[in-house]
């Protein structure tokens, strides 16, 4: 080989390297990483625990990158790091992570479902109460929802919007997330058409699957290793209040909320 193919080979590489740099972020600078110390190793307690979440087979698949989707928000555009709580209101662990995140001087943002809403209203005022941001998680959490015509879809965003004020009167509601990620571009547009922006995520510890990451220890551990590894400065973290046994999830935040302060600027939507 002599040396002028040599010489294209290098500026070939030098290119390609240059491309892949600039394909880290539109600005062409890469979003900011977290090097924080890993998760202790999980138990190894076989895999099991109650349910009362989201079914695993049916969702496992669609817990991605919301983005994905047209109109989706997956970040929070800015240098923020945004923690979102789904499924809640549950008299069983909205208080308790409510106590948390307050002892912690941090906001997030609890998407509500309009059954849990209806049951547990006062739950609803806790929230508001102490200055998180509230999103519509549909009325029941039907994740085929964004298959359904634009007609139903809006009844059903519209009822859970209609309980969440009927709850706390004068509350300000600017955010949709569909059940499991599924999104359509048909939820998004009619999301977008009441006002609502629509948001995903782009970090998902998966704290809803108990049955893959039993509930405590196991599924702390995990939840810490996710978070640590995934989270940089923009992204939207996925995480429960609600849908199962969350002792894990709580463990999990009561040690991870100190080093996202130190790390990020936390921020509710």
């Amino acid at each position: 080989m002599n040396r002028y193919r040599i010489a294209s080979i290098v500026v070939a590489i030098a290119a390609a390297g240059a491309f892949l740099a600039g394909c880290n972020g539109s600005s062409g600078e890469p979003r900011t990483t977290w090097n924080a110390a890993p998760a202790a190793s999980s138990s190894s307690a076989p895999a099991g625990g109650t349910g009362g979440g989201e079914p695993v087979s049916a969702l496992a698949a669609a817990r991605s990158d919301a983005s994905g989707v047209a109109g989706v928000q997956a970040t929070t555009e800015s240098s923020g790091v945004a923690l979102t709580f789904d499924d809640g209101p549950d008299p069983n662990w909205t208080p308790k992570m409510l106590a948390l995140l307050k002892k912690h001087d941090v906001r997030a943002t609890f998407c509500l479902v309009g059954v849990q809403v209806q049951q547990f209203p006062q739950l609803v005022r806790d929230i508001v109460a102490d200055g998180h941001t509230l999103c519509n998680h549909t009325w029941k959490h039907d994740t085929k929802l964004g298959t359904r015509s634009e007609d139903a879809i809006r009844a059903d965003i519209k009822r859970t919007q209609d309980a969440i004020q009927a709850a706390a009167p004068g509350s300000s509601v600017k955010f949709f997330r569909h059940p499991g990620g599924m999104w359509t571009p048909r939820a998004v547009k009619v999301a977008s058409d009441l006002g609502l922006t629509s948001i995903g995520w782009d970090v998902d510890p998966m704290d809803w699957n108990i049955a893959k990451y039993p509930a405590g220890n196991p599924m702390r551990d995990h939840i810490l290793e996710v978070v640590r590894a995934k989270t940089q400065a923009g992204s939207i973290v996925l995480s429960h209040d609600a849908g199962g046994d969350r002792s894990g999830t709580l463990a999990a935040y009561e040690i991870l909320l100190p080093e996202l302060k130190k790390n990020f600027q936390l921020t509710a939507l």
